[in-house]
């Protein structure tokens, strides 16, 4: 099954389709991670994206029921050197191009991706389409070209229905837009009480939930396309505390006055130094995004930055300076990745105890 990847830049890379017989174009993106391709596959974070893996065989370790970060792929497509037909691991229970048929997903194998990674970091993301072999090279360049892409891929991948997960610990609500499960895990294994909810709930809504603690999820595109969530944010703020990942670290930003800008080729891998700040400690970190917090836009604002990625020097924390709200751009669940970061989930369940036992003083003040 030969096919062709075109970009909108012109170039044309000639490879051997797996998965699903069928085109797929969107926006072109590399990981540099090394293994986790399962959990990058569904991650909803890649939303309408065609993934460029950099690490040269994919698949080694097929595809198993424990990995899968959403019940549905969101991804458009993936592009890799060489795809292994015959996985090796006890708990595999099929392979990457039987995955990808069973979830009518497109991929392109036998290409200089190499090659590619190194276009990108010098044009930029671009757009493109995994065709057939014979298809019309300048005519789909053309249509690339004038294609735009959808900007509600949050509205596509956040849930529908809230849902809960029980616990007997503290009760957080998840706002999802467009939540690993890795987050889920974390909090359910410190025994929280959790209530997900979707993109588009108000701040007096959770309110009604009674929550110890918010969390803002990750999620795909432009942060700027969900404005009815900064006023949820700010509606939010100083009433209970917040920890805010990837898109939900750009949204607190986007709230507090700050403002946000697309990355030339973004950040996608599980080997991403980040410095804090604070400590001068550097943590590996699993990062998937595509824009980032202006730094300069902070400085008029009442957050104060906590860490910066020492690959390029940008934003990858803030924390409130009046009130119990701190966010990351990494993904410190991993899932694929590191565990470096893990200890933050530790520190909002802190802070959580620490403002319900503060509440409780002021409470027993007013009844003296």
């Amino acid at each position: 099954m030969k096919k062709k990847l075109i970009l909108e830049s012109g170039e044309v890379f000639h490879g051997v389709g797996f998965g699903a017989n069928v085109d797929t174009e969107g926006e072109v993106v590399f990981n540099t991670g090394m293994s986790g391709y399962q959990e990058l596959i569904s991650d909803p974070s890649y939303c309408g994206q065609i993934v460029c893996m950099t690490y040269p065989l994919i698949g080694n370790y097929g595809i198993n029921r424990d990995d899968y970060e959403s019940i549905e792929p969101a991804m458009k497509g993936l592009i890799v050197k060489e795809v292994c037909d015959f996985p090796s691991n006890f708990r595999s229970q099929m392979d990457l191009d039987e995955f990808f048929k069973h979830k009518n997903l497109s991929g392109i194998s036998g290409i200089d991706t190499r090659k590619l990674t190194r276009l990108i970091r010098s044009k930029g993301v671009v757009k493109g389409k995994i065709v057939d072999e014979n298809a019309d090279e300048q005519a789909i360049v053309e249509k690339l070209k004038a294609t735009t892409f959808p900007t509600n891929q949050i509205e596509a991948v956040s849930t529908k229905t809230n849902y809960a997960s029980p616990g007997r610990g503290l009760k957080v609500v998840l706002v999802d837009f467009g939540a690993k499960l890795g987050i889920l895990r974390e909090l359910t294994q410190r025994d929280c009480d959790v209530t997900v909810v979707s993109q588009d709930v108000t701040a007096e809504e959770i309110m009604m939930i009674n929550p110890d603690g918010i969390m803002l999820s990750n999620g795909p595109g432009d942060p700027e396309d969900v404005p009815h969530a900064l006023e949820m944010i700010r509606g939010l703020l100083g009433k209970v505390p917040i920890f805010g990942i990837c898109m939900g670290h750009q949204l607190i930003s986007l709230a507090c006055g700050a403002k946000t800008f697309k990355l030339k080729f973004g950040h996608r891998g599980g080997n991403h130094p980040v410095l804090d700040l604070k400590t001068n400690k550097v943590s590996i970190t699993s990062q998937n995004h595509g824009y980032a917090v202006d730094q300069e836009s902070l400085k008029n604002t009442d957050l104060e930055e906590t860490h910066i990625a020492l690959n390029d020097r940008t934003n990858e924390g803030v924390k409130h300076k009046i009130h119990p709200c701190f966010s990351v751009q990494y993904h410190p669940e991993a899932s694929p990745g590191p565990e470096d970061a893990n200890y933050l989930f530790d520190e909002f369940i802190d802070m959580m105890n620490e403002f319900k036992n503060q509440e409780s003083r002021i409470k027993s003040q007013e009844l003296r």
